[in-house]
């Protein structure tokens, strides 16, 4: 995997993120989603870097990055300050604008740089989901039977751990098509805390940034692409998502892709095809 890339661990101030990094010209960092790893991208990330280059980060809490406290109101593991953590990351290496791709929670990680650093993101890519504050306020009695992990995993009277820490392998289910090092982060008790303090920033300082970025009218200045899969829920949760994209970004265009919701292992080749025509605008 990553024939060519780089692997390494690199400060950036609060936390230190595992970062695989190859390629050559403009660069993107591409976020994977709960409960992966940088490594979902294994099969995009070497044919974007025929024309890029190519960053890929374990979020922080993910995989084999570090786990820095979430804090009393779990705001370490806010959107906002995971992408300060990617803004770091590409500063470091010597990148001070790019583009990003995000993909289930990192879509909203990508969204966060957006919309905080637009000089910093050149284009912008979500795959497979909406704004945080955008779910929860159209959250009916379907998103709750279709989405019910995100309560679950976000409330604290009960917290989710012990649960999945039994026996992370029948929680997660990944099967034999994902690569072990994948498989290994689950059981990591620490990592499973910390993936769970992602939900529950996101029913918290998540929505409150998505709520205050509405009602200020903040919309993304750059070059959008939203992509999602077909197999997936999100048309039958929303209808028409293009469209809540459509009040976020002037400049945003919509991608079905063929697959199920793990749309970079499923068809890389569709998605690269997207990320590629992206970065062409």
């Amino acid at each position: 995997m990553f024939d060519g890339f780089t692997l390494e661990h690199l400060d950036v101030g609060a936390a230190r993120l595992r970062v695989r990094h190859g390629g050559s010209g403009p660069p993107i960092v591409l976020l994977h989603g709960h409960p992966r790893t940088h490594v979902t991208w294994r099969h995009v990330a070497p044919a974007l870097a025929e024309r890029h280059t190519v960053v890929c980060p374990d979020l922080r809490g993910y995989g084999r990055s570090s786990k820095p406290p979430a804090g009393t109101d779990f705001a370490g593991y806010s959107k906002r300050i995971m992408a300060l953590d990617i803004v770091a990351l590409m500063a470091r290496l010597g990148h001070e604008r790019f583009a990003v791709a995000g993909h289930d929670r990192g879509c909203y990680v990508a969204m966060r740089l957006a919309l905080d650093h637009p000089r910093a993101v050149s284009h912008l890519a979500v795959l497979d989901g909406v704004p945080i504050g955008e779910a929860l306020a159209r959250a009916d009695a379907r998103f709750a039977v279709l989405w019910w992990h995100w309560f679950f995993l976000g409330q604290t009277a009960k917290p989710a751990e012990r649960v999945i820490n039994a026996d992370p392998h029948a929680w997660y289910g990944l099967g034999a098509a994902v690569p072990p090092e994948e498989r290994a982060a689950i059981y990591d008790p620490a990592t499973v805390h910390a993936m769970c303090c992602d939900y529950r920033a996101g029913l918290r300082a998540d929505r409150a940034a998505d709520d205050a970025d509405r009602a200020a009218g903040r919309r993304i200045a750059c070059p959008t692409l939203f992509a999602w899969s077909t197999r997936d829920d999100l048309v039958e949760l929303y209808g028409d998502p293009l469209a809540i994209w459509r009040d976020w970004a002037g400049d945003v265009r919509g991608v079905p892709i063929e697959s199920g919701h793990h749309m970079a292992e499923e068809n890389p080749q569709a998605l690269t095809t997207a990320l590629l025509a992206l970065l062409r605008r």
